[in-house]
């Protein structure tokens, strides 16, 4: 009855997740989940606010533009040019999404034929496989390990199979591992990508959970960057908006066109009173984001406190909302054993790819009361 490409697609990770939570809510575990990536912060007033307003104009009734409102395109590129000095034309160089993951799923549909490859990192976000196997391509693990400080290493690839890629996907700061890049990997990258021809997608959604001076990069800050990509970012971490959908491919104008073209024949664009909202969320005071950060970085340190009391091999990171912990032997059964032992739901690392075996992440999207009722849960387990 399935096609192919739905007979052989693994169980989407946090579907599965989702499931065991809810088999044990209804045996009457009060269950802490630390799983998923959702910000449980509300999103900022005046974003709300804006889209109260937006709501009640008769013009976003209609039928939105495939490629977003100029007005959010413009919105986006002035935000790239205030947070990273990134300059973009909005009117080629910047297509809205909904959502970056729908991006992302469709990206490889404009690029890559039958057979092609698309370079992936493993451990990784599981939707970079996916859309590659969705659109015929064959996905080429790169493994992040961390004695390579959990970047791919660019010379280990078979030169064999970087003539037959047409994308690599990167991710920084990382989903599930928490790492971060600097210049001299994303200029390494570039060149790269130079040499063989291919086009690098670079996921994005972190860049403004950071928690010390150093700010996260943005790969087009890097000379020659527009050459070779583009890089997805959405509102929903930086702005708490994450059941908006709403976010944004930049760079390259024409793997973005590219984008936009597969997103024409198959969706209908943003609401327009979401992008509107998405404007002033982009237009939002520093301090917005700045209070939110400050919120992780309390929980973060909590968190990473207890993991490591526990006797738990981690490291802190510098961004993003995850503690990646090594636990060694299988992360399926670990998590099993917090979730019966301490009602505690995590994710195993296995589910993000081979590589992520013997780890678990944990997620601090949960008010901070409940991370420390979670901490004392873990007290109890030493």
């Amino acid at each position: 009855m399935y096609a192919d490409r739905i007979k052989h697609l693994p169980p989407y990770l946090f579907a599965a997740i989702d499931k065991a939570k809810q088999e044990a809510k209804e045996r009457g575990v009060d269950v802490i989940d630390l799983s998923v990536g959702d910000p449980d912060l509300p999103t900022p007033a005046h974003i709300i606010e804006a889209l109260n307003r937006a709501a009640r104009d008769p013009s976003n009734h209609q039928y939105p533009s495939y490629e977003g409102k100029l007005a959010f395109r413009k919105a986006m590129a002035d935000w790239y040019q205030r947070t990273f000095g990134v300059s973009l034309d909005p009117g080629k160089e910047v297509l809205t999404l909904i959502g970056s993951k729908e991006g992302i799923a469709h990206a490889p549909l404009a690029f890559i034929n039958p057979g092609d490859v698309a370079l992936v990192p493993d451990p990784a976000y599981p939707v970079y496989r996916t859309a590659t196997a969705f659109a015929g391509g064959e996905p080429v693990v790169m493994p992040l390990l961390r004695e390579n400080g959990f970047l791919p290493d660019l010379e280990a690839i078979d030169p064999a199979i970087a003539k037959r890629a047409k994308l690599i996907f990167v991710n920084y700061p990382n989903n599930p591992i928490g790492a971060s890049a600097d210049r001299k990997f994303f200029r390494e990258l570039i060149d790269f990508a130079r040499d063989y021809g291919i086009i690098v997608m670079h996921d994005n959604p972190y860049s403004e959970v950071y928690y010390d001076d150093e700010r996260s990069l943005s790969i087009l800050e890097m000379e020659g960057a527009k050459d070779v990509a583009v890089e997805f970012h959405s509102l929903s971490k930086t702005y708490n908006m994450t059941g908006w959908r709403i976010g944004s491919v930049v760079g390259n104008a024409e793997v973005v066109a590219g984008i936009g073209k597969i997103k024409s024949n198959i969706d209908s664009g943003t609401f327009g009173a979401v992008q509107d909202a998405g404007i002033a969320a982009l237009q939002s005071p520093r301090e917005v984001v700045d209070e939110t950060r400050k919120v992780y970085r309390h929980r973060i340190e909590i968190l990473y406190k207890a993991l490591k009391d526990l006797g738990l091999d981690l490291e802190k990171p510098r961004a993003t909302l995850y503690l990646w912990a090594w636990v060694g032997g299988s992360s399926i059964e670990y998590a099993g054993r917090l979730l019966e032992k301490a009602g505690i739901v995590v994710t195993p690392g296995v589910g993000f790819g081979k590589y992520g075996e013997g780890y678990i992440r944990f997620s601090i999207t949960q008010p901070t009361e409940r991370i420390e009722q979670a901490v004392e849960r873990l007290e109890k387990m030493r």
